[in-house]
């Protein structure tokens, strides 16, 4: 197999080795990976010093490779489904219209075009009057035009911020206000949230778009005020395809130019806007190139769906077209061909062998494929049952055996060609990972911020283990600060502390926030980063994330508990969709509140012999149901060695969906922890009888 190809035994030496002096009381040595022991990574190659030499590097390295694939929805398909609900305590069925996309094949442009519509994007921008420093937003979903937008821009030295495309008004307003953006780029479908934002953002003179939007939308943007401009983007581009090539080479950004302005997804308050340079961004690509560049084969391609205002997208992007792999755009809701009409879905159609994704993405994946596994009857499921026991205990003839005849359906479910996978963004639980691992493809763990470029760990697939988030990347250094008050220190047999980072690709603070860059306690004087995970270095150089310092709460015993680390195990329940584990500080145990996972769920109580007919309503306020669900989450937690206190006292089950919609997760799906304990007050009190 390939994979076994790019490994390179002893690539990583020690792993990681301790640089500098002895450590100052209350923190632990300084650590950089062995790779970059002597000077840390600042670019992939002499003369890459910008996002626009790398554009150039792709265009003249890679030529007429294929680029950026994209699908055309050639139309959609309603579906009508009858769906029961509660009124009034009566159950009734409605009907209720589904939509699904019928979509076309990968269409690409290839790595020249891509230098050309970005050089012709720039030149347009400048005949508008973009200046140099000014701010232009992008607040779209992620395409070939996003990237394409973004570089436009980079070229000409205009800083991109970012917004997500579910992000409401206030945020979007927010995210165009504070840097005072002169334009956005949009789709189609989000004109009509802009339109609604735009008299409020009075610096905004461009808008462009793509897509097919109704042109009553269109006349009412260029109404908001005079002399706002509204062009499609191909009239952009055709507008810079009229002007010379060399019209914008005296706007080439510099290392120190502010690349992007990424907002984070704001779990709490507004978001804060990230400032990332073209040195920032660089010196990862260079990190991942010398980290990971073996992995990448010439036959490799990636399936980018994540959001690209989220930094783990953008700089995994960013690498792999520095490598020159083609990057096929897909969508969360047409990933699966179950999820689409009349096509295969992005996964079948593309055929990635690298996918990035979010633990709640490998969650859905999971049970998915267990979905399918149970619905095919007792054999198929002895049989799939079967060959994972064999692939973990490694038997030879069996692992073989069970890989061609069993576990090759699951991974032609991705494409059938799954070779790296890499989950960020938040810890995944070990069952999750060991799971996938054995059916799908090897699941790798990276640790970053946005802060930091997504840079921090990444886990090679020579050191492949559950728990750790792997070895510092080579732009990076890392050093751990003890915390007395939960027992971590940085200097102990095992050494744990707060995760503290420094380096070409962390930010040098945040935007138009002084609040913050002068905190010492997230910004220190000598130039650290406090991320305010709680780390723990391995004996292998490797370092494993076992606590965030702000999720500690202490119980009423004195006992800490750590509530991300419990969510991300109990997620692997399969009776859970999503959760928040929530706790007082006169608890003596932590509760949870819980968005079942629905078909697992009836599955699971048509087994015990209870009605799982009920909506789901219905079924979520039947406490007998959250006490088989606790009962069910309670034996993961055992099983992964939990203490008493940090096992469940009560669940609280809900039957709305968790969406950035709904606020009660960001974009980023991360939970709005304080959105949902506002929610779901009076459940919560009722369970602590406050």
């Amino acid at each position: 197999m390939a994979k076994v190809a790019t490994i390179k035994p002893g690539y990583y030496g020690e792993g990681s080795v301790e640089i500098g002096d002895a450590a100052l009381p209350g923190e632990g040595r300084i650590r950089r990976s062995a790779l970059s022991k002597d000077k840390l990574i600042t670019q992939p190659m002499e003369g890459i010093d910008t996002m626009a030499d790398i554009i150039d590097y792709a265009a003249r390295t890679h030529g007429n490779r294929n680029a950026l694939g994209w699908r055309d929805v050639v139309r959609i398909v309603e579906e009508e489904k009858e769906v029961k609900k509660t009124v009034d305590g009566k159950e009734v069925t409605e009907k209720k219209k589904w939509k699904y996309f019928e979509l076309s094949d990968y269409k690409y442009i290839n790595y020249v075009q891509v230098q050309e519509a970005i050089s012709e994007i720039g030149r347009a921008l400048l005949s508008l009057g973009i200046e140099r420093g000014a701010v232009f937003n992008i607040y779209a979903q992620t395409s070939p035009n996003w990237q394409l937008m973004s570089n436009g821009c980079g070229i000409i030295s205009t800083t991109t911020a970012t917004a997500y495309d579910t992000l409401g008004e206030e945020g979007l307003t927010h995210s165009l206000n504070e840097p005072e953006c002169v334009g956005v780029f949009t789709n189609a479908e989000l004109l009509p949230t802009l339109l609604r934002v735009l008299a409020k953002t009075p610096t905004v003179n461009v808008v462009v778009y793509d897509g097919e939007p109704k042109e009553a939308v269109l006349n009412d943007l260029r109404a908001i005020r005079e002399g706002i401009q509204v062009l499609h983007i191909d009239k952009l581009r055709e507008i810079g395809r009229a002007l010379p090539a060399d019209s914008i080479t005296t706007r080439r950004p510099k290392q120190d130019d502010i690349a992007l302005i990424m907002y984070t997804s704001g779990s709490t308050g507004n978001p804060k806007g990230v400032v990332i340079t073209h040195a920032n961004l660089v010196a990862s690509v260079g990190s991942v190139k010398t980290l990971l560049g073996h992995h990448l084969l010439p036959d490799d391609s990636f399936l980018a769906y994540l959001p690209l205002a989220h930094v783990l997208e953008f700089i995994v992007e960013t690498c792999l077209m520095f490598i020159g792999l083609p990057l096929g755009y897909g969508r969360v809701k047409t990933l699966t061909d179950a999820s689409v009409r009349n096509c295969k879905g992005d996964l079948s159609a593309f055929k990635p062998t690298i996918m990035v994704g979010v633990p709640a993405v490998w969650e859905t994946i999971r049970k998915g494929i267990l979905t399918k596994v149970h619905s095919g009857g007792t054999i198929k499921k002895g049989m799939f049952n079967g060959a994972m026991s064999a692939k973990k205990s490694n038997l030879p003839v069996l692992a073989q055996l069970a890989d061609s005849v069993v576990l090759s359906n699951v991974r032609a479910a991705t494409g059938g060609r799954l070779r790296l996978a890499l989950s960020g963004g938040a810890a995944i639980s070990r069952e999750t990972q060991e799971f996938l691992s054995t059916a799908l493809v090897t699941i790798l763990q990276g640790y970053g911020m946005t802060e930091s470029c997504g840079m921090c760990a990444i886990l090679p697939p020579e050191l492949m283990q559950y728990g750790s988030v792997g070895l510092p990347v080579p732009s990076i250094e890392i050093k751990l600060l003890d915390v007395p008050d939960a027992g971590y220190s940085a200097t102990g047999e095992v050494q744990q502390g707060e995760v503290c980072i420094r380096g070409p690709s962390v930010t040098q603070g945040y935007y138009k926030r002084p609040d913050l860059n002068e905190d010492e306690s997230i910004f220190t004087k000598d130039g650290w980063l406090r991320t305010g995970d709680i780390g723990q270095w391995n004996k292998d150089g490797t370092i494993s994330l076992i606590d965030r310092l702000k999720n500690l709460i202490k119980l009423a015993s004195g006992e800490y508990i750590a509530l991300e680390r419990l969510e991300s195990i109990y997620k692997a329940c399969n009776l859970i969709s999503n959760l928040c584990v929530h706790a007082s500080q006169e608890a003596q145990q932590p509760m949870a509140i819980i968005f079942p996972h629905e078909s697992h769920l009836r599955s699971f109580l048509s087994q015990k012999g209870i009605d799982s007919s009920r909506s789901l309503e219905e079924l979520c306020g039947d406490p007998a149901v959250a006490e088989i669900v606790k009962k069910e989450a309670i034996a993961v937690g055992k099983k992964n060695g939990f203490k008493p206190a940090e096992l469940l006292q009560a669940v609280v089950l809900t039957h709305e969906e968790w969406t950035p919609e709904n606020g009660l997760v960001t974009a980023a799906q991360k939970i709005q922890r304080a959105k949902i304990a506002k929610t779901f007050r009076p459940q919560i009190d009722a369970v602590y009888k406050v």
